[in-house]
């Protein structure tokens, strides 16, 4: 967890959701997948998966160069020089997700980053410098998480697993928060080129509250509205501020149901991945309300 989830706002939902000031999802990006992303970057996507580019609300110093050059001689301001805006920015951007850490050799560790624990985020090396300076929103309308029953088995004799989808009950806007990173791609010359540069995320988890710990231990972090600009000003880097969001939890706000295992294969997609499906489908699944053991 969080390896799924569904992106399935337009960017226009986004910016008024989420009180864009600049929408940047137009600009050339760095992908790392070898075929073209379906559906396209910015698109609903029922299925989103770790390597793809998904829209994020992040808040940093616009530069009238372009964003590789905002970031090229130090992630976490950029260069100095003309083209810079006065203060920070909201802006919706387009991220690849799995969090490549600036000194990593090459882009294949963000498949191990596509998670951090909020409990040891300040710690971590790969994370730290971006808890205090780098941190965003990442817009959803609910994550996916499978579910090892307790009683059934699948075809090789292993415990089957339930996929679910949870969402808010109060649909209020669904923000998990999360961090994102530069990396420097040595073998492209240019650092104006926007092949030099890959800017990554990943998305902040923490202990599942009561109920959602019967379909796993963990979720992301989710952050209510009042919280979103403290989260996202570049400005706050004391550590202990940063901590106190991070220690955030109001369970109660959501809601999870079993859905199709369609929602198991990546090249699936559109809305009937979270539609819930039957009490007669369900076989050994633990109701994550009642701990009763359905089917």
């Amino acid at each position: 967890m969080c390896g799924r989830y569904a992106a399935t706002a337009n960017p226009d939902q986004l910016i008024e959701e989420f009180e864009v000031e600049a929408d940047r999802t137009s600009e050339p990006a760095r992908s790392i997948l070898k075929a073209p992303q379906v559906p396209p970057p910015g698109a609903p996507d029922f299925n989103m998966a770790p390597t793809k580019q998904a829209p994020v609300v992040l808040s940093r110093t616009l530069k009238t160069e372009g964003y590789a050059a905002a970031s090229a001689s130090e992630p976490g301001s950029g260069p100095s020089g003309a083209g810079a805006e006065e203060g920070p920015v909201r802006q919706l951007r387009l991220l690849t997700w799995g969090l490549v850490p600036s000194w990593a050799k090459d882009t294949k560790v963000g498949l191990r980053m596509i998670n951090a624990r909020a409990e040891s985020v300040l710690g971590k090396g790969a994370f730290a410098k971006a808890a205090v300076s780098r941190r965003l929103l990442v817009p959803a309308q609910g994550w996916y998480e499978w579910q090892v029953s307790p009683t059934a088995v699948d075809a090789k004799g292993k415990p089957r697993k339930q996929p679910f989808f949870t969402r808010r009950a109060d649909d209020e806007p669904l923000a998990m928060a999360g961090l994102y990173e530069f990396w420097r791609d040595r073998d492209v010359a240019d650092p104006q080129d926007p092949d030099a540069w890959l800017t990554t995320f990943t998305i902040i988890t923490t202990a599942a509250e009561p109920g959602l710990d019967r379909i796993h231990d963990r979720q992301p972090l989710i952050l209510d509205r009042e919280d979103w600009a403290r989260w996202l000003d570049p400005a706050m880097t004391d550590p202990d501020a940063v901590a106190e969001l991070l220690a955030f939890s109001r369970p109660g706000r959501f809601e999870a149901y079993p859905i199709s295992t369609a929602v198991n294969a990546t090249r699936n997609n559109g809305p009937q991945l979270i539609e819930p499906i039957s009490q007669a489908e369900l076989e050994g699944v633990v109701d994550p309300m009642t701990g009763e053991i359905i089917g």
